[in-house]
This record gives C-alpha cells, structure tokens and sequence, in this order.
C-alpha cells in the first residue's frame, strides 16, 4: 500500500457555485497527497477516480496533473457549456488533455475545423 503524508478534510456551504467548472459544490471534500512512486501511484489514483465517480462525488482539477477526459466529464457534467462559449483560438493543455479527448469533444473539435 500506499500511504498519504498529509490529509485534509473540509466541508463546502450548502449553495453551489453557479460557476460552471467550479470544484466547490455542497458536501465534503477529501484531499490525499502521496509521494509519487511512478506507475504505482498511477495505478492508486486511478483507482481513487474511480472510486469517487461511482459514488457521485468530482475530483479537483485544480490539484490533479494527470486527470482524464472520463474523470472530467463525470466530475464536471456541465462543461460542454463552457466548451459552446470557449473560443476556438484559445485552449489550455488542461482543456486539451481531458475536454476536447471525450467524445463530445471531439466531435466540438473537429466541427470547428
């Protein structure tokens, strides 16, 4: 196994934000670091994405190098609004690597061509 060497725990108010990629939302938040031992600290976040969408909860993309475009989508179902009002010239690596590698948007992508 693997251990996280900090913890957090913090409960969110009870309102959402009308932001459409805000992490914030009503509940709890649970953040794990864990040194990074390659393949297998991989394989365990992996793991905990999982775990967390199953169960209804979002992971955080402003702590997280690695999500995907599965991950994302699950955690922030409303980004295809964002995507509608984004302009074409303008993309992050972060929007590239998960938004635009779903399905949908890909499809965004490639109708932009």
């Amino acid at each position: 196994g693997q251990g996280s060497f900090l913890t957090v725990l913090k409960r969110f108010g009870d309102v959402r934000s009308p932001a459409l990629l805000s992490f914030s939302r009503p509940g709890y938040t649970l953040t794990l670091d864990f040194p990074n031992k390659g393949e297998r600290t991989l394989r365990l976040l992996a793991e905990l994405d999982r775990i967390t969408v199953e169960a209804g909860g979002a992971v955080n993309p402003y702590k997280d190098a690695r999500m995907g475009p599965e991950t994302f989508a699950a955690s922030f179902p409303q980004w295809q609004r964002l995507e509608a009002l984004r302009d074409p010239a303008f993309m992050s690596s972060f929007w590239a690597r998960t938004a635009m590698r779903s399905e949908i948007g890909q499809g965004t992508a490639e109708a932009a061509e």
